[in-house]
Formats: structure tokens, sequence, C-alpha cells
């Protein structure tokens, strides 16, 4: 394990809040045993950096650079199961699995996050309402603790641990390798349609239409409609192409574009928020559109830019996502976005979708029977540090929670709100890792 001083700055993809002294150690084997710290410091481990808080931070310490563990061990064509590093990423394994005809079970809206990292926040994606999250496609994978130890977590195998780092932050110890299922597919299309949605009320009958059976769904909402239009958007699902498409000619997405420099704050103010908004919903004029695309453009359409977190700015964005249970779950949006829309703080990128009734599994674990919302703000200070604690009170009356991986500014108690086994968890930690979101909303 080398100590890497290098210059970099290690942030997270909202780049707030700013972090400046941390002393990554990078990984060269997964064989390597970690090293002895003094007793103040700790270790994080750290992927591909994508969480939007501070999770994937740890000031004042060291972060365990993953990516250099990228070895693929083992894969069984008949099944679909691989084994591999834990820093190997989903574009990576998507690379190497689509042409043999499988694909990732269970993704978030990036490829550019590791399997260790998945795992470590037990992401979800488009077909939570089918499959549930990552973790529920993991067959096993090996935790290095601080003290030299190496457990083989499983169902069946140490469980405890097995339920405890799934979801679990980084914070049980260091994934060193995971063996996941895959998903056979007949080619790499999606075939897709798009519905224009007037409302809340729209969504939530097309969540529940009986008729129509699609493994991925999810809705792009309008965060600053008022009245009738609140919760107005595009809704949009899809399923794997069956083998009668496998032999359809469309293009792969072209040159990837990138955001060169940081925009200025002024760029994405209310105004250019409503006015994107409109037209992003007015894009499409008929009430349903249906098509054969790519995998990219419909699990990864931000992916196309590099850097686009520099679309906010220096100050950088914070990222908010909840869910509500089902009972009151269109009242509680409802009352979300109509707080957004008042503020006039509004986001871009506003995701609505449904959590399925699966278990999740690890007790940190995020998705749970419910509603989900998405959204990101610009770095406006106070003003949306109080909206933000708003949206949370809404989210804790309804007996919701809020998502780590994308949390910032959490207060405590509602951390221990909305995550009840944090007791049951904390036996799990590590003595020797930590991060800065956990310092904080545990002290």
């Amino acid at each position: 394990m080398r100590d890497q001083r290098s210059k970099a700055t290690y942030q997270s993809w909202g780049r707030f809040p700013k972090v400046f002294d941390q002393s990554p150690l990078r990984l060269s084997s997964r064989f390597e045993n970690l090293p002895v710290l003094n007793r103040e410091s700790t270790f994080l481990p750290r992927g591909l950096g994508r969480s939007y808080g501070d999770s994937c931070l740890n000031a004042g310490a060291h972060l365990l650079l993953t990516r250099p563990l990228d070895h693929y061990m083992e894969f069984d064509q008949s099944t679909g199961l691989l084994r591999v590093e834990a820093g190997v990423s989903f574009e990576e394994i998507l690379a190497f699995a689509v042409p043999r005809g499988f694909f990732l079970p269970v993704t978030p809206g990036t490829k550019f996050v590791t399997l260790g990292g998945a795992i470590a926040n037990d992401v979800h994606g488009k077909n939570h309402h089918v499959d549930g999250n990552i973790s529920h496609h993991v067959i096993q994978f090996e935790i290095l603790r601080s003290n030299g130890e190496r457990l083989i977590c499983s169902p069946t195998s140490n469980q405890d641990m097995f339920y405890a780092t799934i979801g679990g932050l980084g914070l049980t110890g260091l994934i060193t390798w995971a063996e996941l299922r895959l998903r056979p597919i007949h080619n790499p299309f999606i075939t897709q349609e798009v519905i224009k949605t007037t409302g809340l009320s729209d969504f939530f009958a097309l969540s529940k239409d009986p008729e129509h059976k699609w493994n991925y769904t999810v809705s792009w909402v309008d965060c600053l409609a008022k009245n009738q239009n609140v919760g107005r958007g595009l809704y949009i699902r899809g399923n794997h192409a069956g083998a009668e498409h496998s032999k359809a000619s469309i293009k792969s997405p072209g040159n990837k574009k990138t955001v060169p420099f940081d925009f200025p704050s002024f760029a994405l103010s209310g105004l250019t928020v409503k006015a994107f908004n409109l037209l992003y919903y007015n894009k499409q004029f008929s009430r349903q559109t249906s098509g054969l695309t790519r995998y990219d453009p419909f699990f990864y359409p931000l992916d196309a830019i590099h850097d686009w977190n520099k679309i906010y700015g220096t100050r950088g964005f914070l990222q908010w996502q909840c869910v509500v249970p089902f009972g009151d779950g269109q009242d509680s949006i409802k009352e979300i976005l109509g707080a957004i829309s008042n503020n006039g703080q509004g986001s871009f990128l506003s995701v609505l979708k449904t959590f399925g009734d699966k278990p999740s599994l690890g007790l940190m674990s995020f998705p749970r029977p419910g509603v989900t919302l998405a959204l990101d703000f610009p770095n406006t200070g106070e003003k949306l540090y109080r909206l933000l604690d708003r949206l949370d009170d809404i989210t804790r009356t309804a007996k919701g929670s809020v998502y780590i991986a994308k949390d910032a500014r959490m207060s405590p108690e509602n951390f221990r709100l909305f995550y009840p086994r944090i007791q049951e968890f904390s036996r799990f930690v590590d003595p020797k890792f930590s991060s800065s979101f956990w310092r904080r909303v545990t002290s």
C-alpha cells in the first residue's frame, strides 16, 4: 500500500461540503493488509466518489483508494455469476457482460460507480418494484477488517456482517471482492414508452396500471409546476428488448461532451430552472411515444456529459432524496413539491418513482415500500438549507426516510429517526473506519 501524497482534492460529486485535509492510501492488491494507524486516525474506502454528500469523505484522516482492485476473478457463462474485485466499475462490468448476453441486475443512474461502492450504498434503480436493491443479487463478498481479519460474508455465512456491510457506507471494513448474479439479455436495446403526465394523479395511476408489465419505470417531474399541474412530467418505462430486435441498427452514442469550466452562480437561477422545466416538459408534443433505444441513453443519460456537476458552479449542489409510505404518499409528495414551488428554488433533475415491497437486506439500506422523489439544488446557502430542513420535516411526519448517499446536512436527530437500526448497526462498525458523514450524524 502506497501513501499517495498527491495534490488532488477528493470531493463528493456534489462538491459540498469542501474537504481538503484527506490523506489517500492507494491499494495495490486485495491480498494486502491494512497499515497500522495512530490512535486518532481512521480509514474510509473510496471508489469513484459518486456519492453526493460527505459519506465518501473522511476529513482529517485517510481514504483507501480502491480503484486498483480491478481484476476479474471468475465468470460462469451458464449462470451469469461474476466474481470481481471491489474496485471494478459498473461501466467495466457492462463492457464485459453485454457482449456475452448479460446485464447488471440493478443499476443506479450512473455507471461510474464501483461494485464495492454499490454494495456499501445498497444502490437501487428503475426496477426496484420488480427486482429490489443490488444486495438482492449479491451472492457473497470478502470483508477485510483493520485487525487483519478476513470474512467471507453471505446470507448463510457471517450473516450479521453481510447485512451490516450492505448499505453500511464502507464503515464495517474494506470489501475486497464480490460475487454478483447478472441478468441475461438478448441484445443491448431497450423498448421504451414515454408518457406525458398532467399531474401526480396521472403518475400514480400509471404506476398502478395492472395492464402493463414494465421492469423499468421512472418519471421526470417539473418541480416548479403549481396548482392542478403539480407533479406533471414525463413518465418513462421500458424492458430489455426481445430476441426479435437483436439485428436492429441503432447507432451507439457519439463522443461524450465535457463541461469545460464551472458555470457562474447566476446561470442556475429560479428563472433558468423554470424555463428549462417548461421547455423539457413540452419537448414531447404527443401524449405518448414508443420506440427502441440503446441501454446507455435509457439508464445513463447524464453519463454522456463528463463533469456535469460543474454546471452548478464552485459552490456545488445538494441532492435530496426521500421515500414516503404509499398510504399518504401522494399527499406527502404534493406537499414537498408545493414547498419547493413556493420557495422558488427549483431542481433540473427531479425524479419520481415507486419502490416495491421487497424488504431491503441491509441494516442501513434506504429503499422501503413507497414513493421516492430525488432532487438536486444549486448550493445557495442558508435559504436552501432551510428549504431542505422543511422537506426533512415533511418526510419525518410521513414516517419516511432520506437517502444517506445523497445527504450533506441531515441532523443527528433525523438520522436516528430515519434509520432506527442505528444501534444494531453500530456494533459492526470497524473501530478504525469512519467518515465525515458518520461523525456528523453520531456526534
